[in-house]
């Protein structure tokens, strides 16, 4: 049985894949402090909770916050007796070609969404994720990954404008009713909706005007429904796509050892 854990910036998430479908997923929040122990008692109590009684033979860990690692190797080792896979690492071989300028660190999210949208849906991809930052990345035919775009994230935007303006107070994103808002919380609930409706639509079309070719538009990421109900931004929303991620990565090591 295999432990998937995707560790970025704002949340972790733990999933249990049984190789053909995930049993349960959690999330928690990042905090690199939290020690091997504290992972383990979170995590078996969420187990017994939903009385999944299964073996963890496998670990494989994605993650934008490198603190966190040494603690989720160290609770693998110690409470499933295996060496995690970590994405990124020298070890772990991907599927798929990464073309950039050289001594280019790529986030291993960005590469796991690689993975994950050429398993599923072939090549000529971008690769819209909704976290902590708002990323696009761009697959090629042949599914490797070959850069990208970088943006602040939704939420990101929201508590830069509270925090560095005294007047304006913290707001959750939705859609407004209309464009132009008759109070403040109106007034930036739309400036950052249609703001970041523009930032997707401009860029993608870019992408794919640069790239000279129709590209399929993937989304994932916890704000992405929300975009894509409203606007039809995407042509593919997947709230899974990193877990599955790393699910094929994983498999790809497991076969190639």
């Amino acid at each position: 049985m295999l432990l998937a854990i995707d560790c970025g910036n704002t949340n972790t998430v733990f999933s249990i894949w049984d190789g053909e479908r995930f049993l349960a997923t959690w999330r928690t929040a990042t905090e690199w402090q939290r020690t091997a122990d504290q992972y383990y008692v979170w995590l078996s109590s969420l187990m017994h909770w939903q009385k999944l009684d299964v073996t963890i033979t496998d670990v494989i860990i994605s993650s934008t916050v490198p603190r966190v690692v040494f603690n989720l190797r160290v609770f693998s080792d110690r409470y499933f007796n295996t060496r995690p896979l970590v994405v990124g690492k020298a070890d772990c071989a991907l599927p798929v070609d990464v073309r950039v300028d050289e001594g280019t660190q790529v986030g291993p999210d960005r590469l796991v969404n690689t993975v994950a949208g050429y398993d599923l849906y072939g090549g000529d991809l971008i690769m819209v994720d909704f976290g902590t930052a708002t990323t696009f990345d761009v697959v090629d035919t042949d599914g490797a990954y070959v850069g990208g775009v970088i943006a602040p994230g939704v939420n990101l935007s929201l508590e830069a404008l509270h925090q560095a303006a005294a007047a304006l107070p913290h707001v959750d994103i939705s859609k407004p009713q209309r464009v132009v808002g008759t109070n403040t919380v109106t007034c930036m609930q739309s400036g950052v909706f249609w703001g970041y409706v523009g930032l997707v639509r401009e860029i993608c079309a870019r992408i794919k005007a640069e790239r000279a070719r129709d590209m399929r538009v993937i989304s994932t990421g916890g704000l992405a429904p929300l975009f894509q109900q409203s606007e039809k931004l995407f042509d593919v929303f997947r709230d899974d796509l990193t877990m599955h991620g790393l699910t094929v990565i994983h498999e790809y090591n497991k076969d190639n050892a």
